[in-house]
């Protein structure tokens, strides 16, 4: 399946979470199991192109793409967790949000030193929590120069402000407005 035939399989939710947001829903999309699978082929393919050594999902949603990917790789899948979560000494980072901040953590002996680490997650749209994740797998020691995206939504901005911190941006279909 092209990124222009699994666009048709994300559902748009008028009004959700607030008026006027058109939510982007890939249920639909991680339903159909062509589409998913063609989807974590688009990734993959992506993926092997940048050098990936290991992909990092962002919890929850780049947990089903992102250790998709890394199996299908057959390399190892770093999640990027939300706080409390991880039974062991983390790394952590907060940022902020559009009303207040929250926080990722990792674990960081999941990443040798140097090595080429891909994200991935489902949608980009203001970039805060992708930002935040590249700076936190940065400061445990690995090189991270791509992420990979299902979805952007360039109206909001979100991957201008990852290449503007020196990253590789990429997403199988794109949506305008938020």
């Amino acid at each position: 399946m092209t990124p222009e035939e699994l666009k048709q399989l994300v559902r748009t939710v008028p009004d959700f979470p607030k008026p006027g947001i058109l939510f982007r829903d890939i249920t639909t999309l991680i339903g159909d199991g062509p589409g998913l699978a063609a989807t974590v082929e688009h990734l993959a393919i992506r993926a092997r192109a940048a050098g990936a050594e290991a992909i990092a999902g962002m919890e929850a949603r780049g947990f089903i793409f992102g250790a998709a990917v890394a199996a299908q790789l057959g390399i190892g899948f770093v999640p990027v967790r939300k706080p409390g979560k991880l039974p062991v000494p983390v790394l952590a980072i907060d940022y902020a949000l559009e009303y207040g901040t929250d926080t990722l953590e990792v674990d960081p002996t999941a990443i040798g030193a140097g090595q080429r680490v891909v994200m991935i997650d489902d949608l980009i749209a203001t970039g805060g929590t992708a930002l935040a994740a590249a700076q936190l797998l940065r400061r445990a020691g690995a090189t991270v120069s791509h992420a990979l995206f299902v979805i952007d939504l360039p109206d909001l901005g979100g991957a201008e402000r990852l290449r503007e911190a020196e990253l590789v941006v990429d997403a199988l279909m794109a949506f305008p407005g938020h």
